[in-house]
């Protein structure tokens, strides 16, 4: 199957440029790409897997400036709703 995608000029350049980062013609690239997402190569994460590995990189005082009850009050905190009683 032929698949034809329009893109900028700007984007077909960025596109090439990664692809010869990588040492291979653009074509071979796409190929190689298609084939690793189809292959399952990468295992999928779960959200916590992608929170948690996300959370490890937070400075440990910006953490210590976070609210303890933030699962349980998250109405208050995103929406500023009064805190429910416990």
């Amino acid at each position: 199957m032929t698949v034809k995608i329009e893109i900028s000029d700007e984007q077909a350049a960025t596109l090439k440029a990664k692809a010869a980062a990588s040492g291979l013609t653009l074509e071979a690239w796409i190929k190689k790409l298609a084939s690793d997402e189809s292959s399952g190569e990468r295992p999928m994460q779960t959200a916590a897997d992608i929170v948690l590995s996300r959370m490890r990189n937070v400075p440990p005082e910006v953490m210590a400036t976070m609210p303890k009850d933030g699962a349980s009050q998250h109405d208050h905190y995103i929406y500023g709703w009064p805190k429910k009683e416990a």
